[in-house]
């Protein structure tokens, strides 16, 4: 379950960064090519989350959400490349995403025993 969850919040961080890129991002040459590599790389992700059931969709998923989000709070702080944002209504939507997919991705590695010391826990049988 937490794999969907994760997969809905990758999903949802990608589509408002492909909303924004036809909005006019696509043309604010470094940010708007990093945009296009947000919506790729979230949705293969989702793909992942769900189709393949290993450690590593769960790492990229806490990646992507960690990075985007660390990406939007410095170009709202202090800008990036140039460019300097703020909060409106698909901002704290992305935002909210982008945390869950941090602790979606946290909990499943959990569940799925991940998370344990080699040799001292076990793993969840996969179906």
């Amino acid at each position: 379950m937490m794999r969907w969850i994760g997969a809905v919040a990758v999903a949802v961080s990608a589509v408002i960064h492909l909303y924004l890129w036809l909005d006019g991002v696509k043309d604010q040459g470094t940010v708007g090519a990093l945009f296009v590599v947000n919506v790729f790389a979230g949705a293969a992700i989702a793909v992942l989350l769900v189709r393949w059931h290993h450690w590593m969709p769960l790492l990229l998923a806490v990646g992507f959400g960690a990075s985007t989000l660390g990406a939007f709070l410095i170009s709202v702080s202090v800008g990036l490349f140039g460019i300097q944002t703020g909060w409106s209504w698909y901002a704290w939507l992305a935002a909210a995403s982008e945390v869950l997919a941090v602790v979606a991705g946290v909990v499943a590695a959990a569940q799925e025993g991940y998370l344990t010391r080699a040799g001292s826990g076990r793993r969840v049988a996969r179906r």
